[in-house]
């Protein structure tokens, strides 16, 4: 195996996992390297289910051994929520999604505003069974937005360990940390099997 399509259009992404794939000896494809335009639907109830369909699909679209990941945020005060609905979660993006979660919390104390990032990596190649990596990452609900670094729910998310959310997180500090560098962690030891 020489090739690998890390199924994204994402350079960012594509960077973080050539830094933890370094010396495998493989060339790292995306989408757009090949071309590929169709969009593998994310119909799953699970980020393992989210995770495979594209691994495979995107699989069986380059004929190459594929990773895919899916991820999101999961409040236990919310039964989950907002989980694999995380990039959609109450229909709105940025400052207005922290806001929505922050809303549908504005009740719930502070000892019970735990929550967790989960990255789901499926790794798929033609002719073998799809396998899996998964990395966590603990932390808090905060009671307003702190920090300017990173995405998504990263303002909301505080670490006890840091004392920080992780949008106050050194980004080289939280490529160490994160959900996703877990995962892949756990995803080059499979592909160091392959």
């Amino acid at each position: 195996m020489h090739e690998l399509l890390i199924a994204t259009h994402n350079p960012g992404k594509l960077r973080e996992f050539a830094a933890i794939f370094a010396g495998l000896g493989l060339t790292l494809r995306t989408l757009d390297d090949l071309g590929i335009t169709e969009d593998v639907e994310e119909t799953g109830a699970t980020f393992e289910e989210n995770a495979r369909l594209k691994a495979e699909g995107y699989a069986a679209l380059s004929g190459l051994p594929t990773l895919a990941d899916d991820s999101g945020l999961e409040v236990a005060a919310l039964g989950g929520a907002p989980g694999v609905y995380s990039a959609r979660y109450g229909g709105v993006k940025g400052a207005a999604q922290l806001q929505y979660l922050l809303d549908q919390m504005q009740d719930v104390p502070w000892h019970q505003r735990v929550a967790r990032f989960v990255c789901v990596i499926a790794l798929a190649r033609p002719g073998h069974p799809t396998q899996f990596a998964q990395g966590t990452l603990s932390g808090v609900i905060e009671l307003a937005p702190r920090g300017e670094g990173g995405f998504g729910y990263d303002p909301l998310f505080y670490l006890l360990d840091e004392d920080k959310t992780l949008a106050e997180v050194p980004a080289a500090h939280k490529n160490q940390i994160s959900h996703r560098a877990e995962a892949a962690r756990a995803a080059r030891a499979i592909l160091e099997q392959w």
